[in-house]
């Protein structure tokens, strides 16, 4: 009783003083009984005298806070959570910006569950951001926003550094297996050609030890240059850095092609900023944009496809005044990001309000877009023919891309995406026999062609991308069944090679191939489409079956492709093993697109470019997702 007449101050004094003197030995259990008392018998009136501090909580006993349930947002991003300081790992390859964590065992699960949660139940948004747009329900499809979406600045940032929290979640580096090792084995080969007999130059050209320009620009080196990064080789990038600093000058008269320059050298340097941290791709990269900005001075903002970047001037092609869809929709996630870094509005502006034109225009099906756009109407040409191959298929890339992008916000462009998949589903589908392999054909005036690009093989990833990211599980299983068919596209074929384009037999015999290929479409470019989706349906999935087929595909590139003296080359036969008919050209995409995704499939550090974090953009080159500053 007497206890609580106490102050909490002189509660405080007495345990502290009898813990002390308990502790120490001074006295006995006895005397601290008689102290007790002494202390104890305090008037009433005395006690009152003991001031009382409004809001302060005086001496209360410390606690350790209980155990808190596990955050699904945090189970992400494992380095925002309060961790024990461990040692900092040395970084074993490549310059010293670069991270590289070993994969949590758990993370993997984790993702799965965390994605299959949100496919199951809505996010429901916190009730202090109701004025948010929060939630887009499309056919089965409940997503909410991000609320960390960051516009663009005002000033040009610093570079993106591991937090202090995220360098303490660091433990020892993932060590690189023997497949990545032939990965950079493979690209050093390559990059020895390019070194030895294109330096500077736009692409190599392996058999005949020369080169070839397209605008003069090296784009196989800006191509390779974040490849390199993330691969650890830290002298074959700095030599290309001293080049970029000392020979890259973009005050040129040459034109140039908008879609390629930006996904190419844009996004290059871009990408090689926020990797290293080096200022100078930055600068670089500012430069580039400014002297692309002239390819939007059209009647109806929908961009001209050629720039002449040293005189300031755009212009159509010669031939026609249409630009192709993919192309005036495929170069948003490079400028909204240099607006981000610069502070300058005007580069995301131009692209918005290309992307928000496209939005509106009619001539579309079922979300499915025609290939041609002109550039003085800015309304859709050639209307009725659709696919998913050459001139439209980044168009539906970046409608998902720019959405994560920009903290899955921007729900116009998520919207019109899952449109897209649904006409695809509905017009584009087939089966194919003997095998009944799920393919994407096209679609001319009503007519189905069984017609598919390798390059439609980007939309297995895509597709996976937008489950891991809350769309509904269909978009997977969809994804697995196009990827099986993007695999038959090379296992179906004499070299193991895929050729540009297939035919998929509707009515074959058993006995026969689901592949058919013309003549005209049986070379292989070296492309990359098919192993970007085996990267990222490895990394979604963790099935070692889509790492052993991007395998098979690297040693065929090997035992076709390498040319020995340095360098690999396209070929125009992939049926015939015994001559694949070489065509005497590495095309940059080789190094910044194939054989990084090779090798970050055959990577099992989910942290080695995370997919929470960064985003790709159609040339491979990866860029942030917009997190708050």
């Amino acid at each position: 009783k007497k206890w609580k007449q106490l102050s909490r101050l002189q509660r405080s004094v007495i345990l502290f003083l009898f813990a002390f003197l308990a502790v120490c030995g001074v006295i006995s259990y006895t005397t601290m009984g008689e102290t007790w008392k002494s202390l104890t018998d305090k008037s009433l009136d005395d006690q009152r005298t003991e001031p009382e501090v409004p809001g302060l909580n005086l001496a209360n006993p410390a606690v350790l806070p209980a155990p808190r349930k596990a955050d699904a947002k945090l189970g992400d991003y494992p380095e925002l959570s309060p961790q024990k300081q461990p040692k900092l790992p040395h970084v074993r390859r490549g310059p010293p910006n670069l991270q590289i964590r070993p994969p949590r065992r758990d993370m993997r699960l984790k993702t799965q569950q965390d994605t299959n949660k949100v496919l199951q139940e809505p996010v429901q948004p916190d009730k202090e951001e109701k004025t948010e747009k929060s939630v887009i329900s499309w056919r089965g499809a409940v997503i909410e926003p991000d609320q960390s979406t960051e516009p663009p600045s005002s000033k040009i940032k610093e570079p993106e550094k591991p937090s202090s929290m995220e360098a303490d979640n660091q433990k020892e580096p993932v060590p690189i297996n023997e497949r990545q090792m032939a990965v950079i084995e493979a690209f050093r080969h390559a990059w020895k050609g390019y070194k030895d007999f294109a330096w500077g130059h736009d692409e190599l050209k392996p058999l005949s030890k020369s080169y070839s320009e397209w605008f003069g620009l090296g784009l196989t080196l800006i191509d390779a240059l974040d490849t390199m990064w993330i691969l650890g080789l830290k002298e074959e990038f700095e030599e290309a850095r001293k080049w970029v600093a000392d020979e890259l000058v973009f005050d040129k008269n040459v034109d140039v092609n908008l879609f390629e320059s930006t996904i190419r050298i844009l996004g290059g340097l871009l990408s090689t900023y926020h990797l290293s941290g080096d200022s100078l791709f930055l600068e670089k990269a500012k430069d580039i944009g400014n002297r692309l900005m002239p390819a939007f001075n059209t009647p109806s903002k929908v961009p001209y496809s050629d720039v002449n970047i040293g005189r300031g001037t755009a212009h159509s092609p010669r031939w026609t005044s249409d630009s192709t869809v993919a192309e005036v929709t495929s170069i948003q996630l490079e400028f909204r990001e240099l607006s981000r870094l610069t502070g300058e509005e005007k580069f995301q502006k131009a692209v918005d309000d290309v992307t928000k034109h496209v939005h509106t225009l009619s001539g579309k099906n079922d979300g499915l877009v025609p290939m041609f756009i002109n550039t003085n109407s800015g309304q859709f040409t050639h209307l009725g023919v659709y696919t998913l191959g050459a001139r439209a298929d980044s168009y539906y890339e970046y409608l998902l891309k720019q959405w994560i992008q920009g903290g899955k916000k921007e729900n116009e462009l998520l919207e019109d995406y899952v449109r897209a998949i649904e006409g695809v589903k509905k017009h584009l589908l087939q089966r194919s026999q003997p095998k009944k392999l799920t393919f994407v054909g096209e679609l001319a005036h009503g007519h189905f062609s069984a017609k598919m690009d390798h390059l439609v093989c980007f939309l297995p990833g895509t597709l996976a991308l937008g489950a891991h990211n809350g769309l509904t599980a269909d978009h997977m299983k969809l994804a697995e069944a196009l990827i099986e068919t993007c695999h038959q596209m090379y296992v179906q074929v004499e070299t193991g090679l895929s050729p540009e384009i297939v035919h998929f037999n509707l009515h074959a015999p058993k006995g026969h191939k689901d592949v058919e290929i013309k003549p005209a479409d049986r070379h292989n470019l070296l492309r990359p489409e098919t192993v970007e989706s085996l990267f990222y349906m490895y990394r979604f999935t963790g099935d070692k079956k889509y790492q052993d087929w991007g395998w098979e595909i690297l040693q065929n590139f090997n035992k076709y492709t390498r040319v020995p003296t340095g360098g690999y080359t396209s070929i125009n036969n992939v049926q015939n093993p015994n001559n694949p008919e070489p065509r005497d050209k590495m095309e940059s995409f080789f190094l910044g697109e194939t054989l990084k995704y090779m090798f970050l499939l055959f990577s099992d550090d989910i942290d080695l470019i995370n997919l929470d974090k960064y985003v790709f953009n159609t040339e491979a080159h990866p860029l942030p997702i917009w997190m708050p500053a």
